[in-house]
């Protein structure tokens, strides 16, 4: 019998193959990994989707291809391929001979036709053999919870009632949610306009700003999108904006700001003028913040700095207002960044922690007396979190923690923490994992 003709389908394979092997075995980011494909633009959604895929479902997939791979060597590429033939096999609805046929001519494209009897084999005997397969991959914890070990370690330790509600939504395709600036439109008429253009959105009780996609969409799409009107932002992290509370003359600074989200709703926030400076380490993730406000129509003070230092950029007038978003492990967003799963290790908290720390009292400082600062990370565990604001509170005498505003409505699952709050990834208002505290100086 004559196999299927694969056509597009093996380019998409090959060039998800490549992304996925950038991201496994050479540690470059997702997005990274999938701007330098070189494929057609209408093939490229299918290549991110397969991409995303197979690097959340990776530590299961990994685990099958070991068993059926038994030891022999294969270059990464090949490697790649395998498991993202697996995952399709798995998880898409494509038909299976398609599937193989196409990986075994991705095969050739990726200049290994020595290995197409080989790709060809290992698909095929996973389809024989798939339930036992899996079955004995599944013994494997980090095959059965599609998460390094360290890291699911990790949750299980500090989430003992929620761990389990937190993979779940790690191994889920996250909601598309909206931030609508209410400085020019309304919630109502931005759903309005989506449903004259085919697309629903529902508006979350808790957060006035907010709406939720029923089915994703391409910005492009977007009714109001281009005009600045609506930007992609979760609704998890719009909340650092109604936390922090900025009024109007007030100066501001947005700490660690790339790439310029929460930036865009201080100063969407605000009826009247706003001196914000926007600061970050990284300048490519400066000029991201330049491109997000001038789409937003908005104008804030962009600098270039690392907020570990002495800021030589600070003109020596406190700031009324802080908000520091920072760098951390990203644990609250897996399900956005499935990469994050292979990118991160278990050092690495230690070492972000010391880093968070040095930025929060830098950031103190630049606070005035009675100022506010809100900490806040897209991370679920607690060194990066909570234990750095206490270690901060019992060094620094003269910093206090405050209460977080009585008139911001949070989620009813939130979960209260020792100091500040912390939203989980699976709660039932959709959101993201992000960690808040609100502090002073005196």
């Amino acid at each position: 019998m004559k196999s299927p003709v694969s056509g597009p389908a093996a380019t998409v394979l090959a060039e998800s193959a490549k992304a996925l092997a950038a991201v496994a075995y050479a540690g470059r980011s997702a997005e990274d990994a999938l701007l330098r494909g070189a494929a057609p633009a209408a093939q490229r959604p299918a290549i991110r989707a397969i991409t995303l895929g197979s690097l959340r479902w990776y530590w299961r997939l990994d685990a099958i291809a070991a068993r059926l791979i038994a030891g022999k060597p294969l270059a990464p590429a090949l490697r790649a391929l395998v498991l993202v033939g697996l995952h399709q096999l798995e998880y898409s609805r494509n038909a299976p001979e398609l599937t193989v046929s196409s990986a075994v001519d991705a095969a050739r494209l990726l200049g290994q036709p020595h290995a197409t009897g080989l790709i060809n084999a290992l698909l095929r005997r996973f389809r024989r053999e798939r339930e036992a397969l899996l079955a004995a991959a599944l013994r494997e914890p980090a095959a059965a919870s599609a998460h390094p070990a360290w890291l699911l370690q990790a949750l299980r330790q500090a989430w003992p009632a929620h761990w389990q509600q937190i993979i779940e939504a790690n191994n889920a395709h996250p909601p598309m949610s909206l931030r609508v600036d209410l400085s020019r439109t309304t919630r109502e008429g931005c759903q309005a306009r989506f449903a004259e253009h085919g697309m629903s959105a529902q508006a979350p009780p808790w957060l006035p700003t907010a709406l939720v996609l029923d089915k994703p969409a391409g910005v492009s799409e977007l009714p109001g999108f281009a005009d600045g009107w609506v930007s992609v932002q979760d609704a998890g992290a719009q909340l650092a904006c109604a936390l922090l509370s900025v009024r109007a003359g007030e100066r501001v600074l947005d700490a660690c700001a790339a790439p310029g989200g929460k930036t865009g709703a201080l100063l969407e926030a605000v009826d009247g003028e706003l001196s914000l400076t926007a600061v970050d380490v990284d300048g490519a993730r400066v000029q991201r913040i330049a491109d997000n406000l001038k789409r937003l129509r908005r104008q804030a003070r962009l600098i270039t700095a690392d907020l570990r230092d002495d800021p030589s950029w600070w003109s020596g007038e406190g700031f009324d207002c802080i908000l520091l978003d920072a760098p951390c492990s990203a644990t609250g967003v897996i399900r956005r960044h499935p990469d994050i799963k292979l990118l991160r290790r278990a050092d690495d908290v230690a070492a972000l922690a010391q880093t968070q720390r040095r930025i929060l009292e830098q950031c103190l400082r630049l606070l005035k007396p009675g100022g506010r600062l809100l900490y806040s990370t897209c991370s679920v565990l607690p060194a990066e979190n909570e234990r750095i604001v206490e270690a901060v509170l019992a060094a620094e005498p003269a910093v206090q923690a405050l209460s977080l505003p009585g008139g911001v409505q949070l989620p009813a699952d939130v979960v209260q923490r020792s100091t500040g709050v912390q939203l989980l990834p699976g709660n039932a208002a959709q959101t993201d994992g992000f960690y808040y505290a609100c502090l002073t100086v005196t």
